[in-house]
């Protein structure tokens, strides 16, 4: 059994009086989910968190580190994968997908994040991450 890890982060602002979260919709299988990637020799959680997020959509964050989810996934046959995920405060607002990785990037309204996300796994994510959102906001 192979063992991965990834870093990404529930990304959110306040926008015209709603709360928004960033979502990545990916080249590769054409998915929509949050931004995140393999950690890095010597980078901490955090530092990959903050990492994949400019990469991926070219925004800038402040990690919340009261909030750390841990998703467990099989993403092929004898491997298994936990993605570390930190809810972040956008610092800036024009989000820019990462050209041959990333397709599109879009601010949505933290309701309606279920009816554009793929998977389960990050449907309840957001549901975990949404009164503390809301709350932080």
């Amino acid at each position: 059994m192979e063992y991965e890890k990834s870093c990404g982060a529930v990304v959110f602002r306040k926008f015209h009086g709603n709360v928004e979260i960033l979502l990545i919709k990916h080249l590769n299988g054409g998915y929509w989910s949050f931004p995140k990637g393999h950690v890095e020799s010597g980078e901490t959680e955090e530092q990959t968190a903050e990492r994949e997020v400019k990469e991926e959509t070219n925004i800038d964050i402040i990690i919340d580190n009261s909030f750390r989810e841990v998703v467990t996934y099989s993403p092929k046959k004898d491997t298994m994968k936990d993605v570390i995920y930190f809810l972040a405060r956008a610092k800036n607002y024009d989000a820019m997908p990462q050209p041959g990785e990333i397709a599109q990037v879009k601010w949505v309204e933290i309701d309606l994040a279920h009816s554009v996300l793929t998977y389960d796994n990050d449907k309840q994510l957001v549901n975990k991450a949404k009164p503390i959102i809301k709350e932080t906001a």
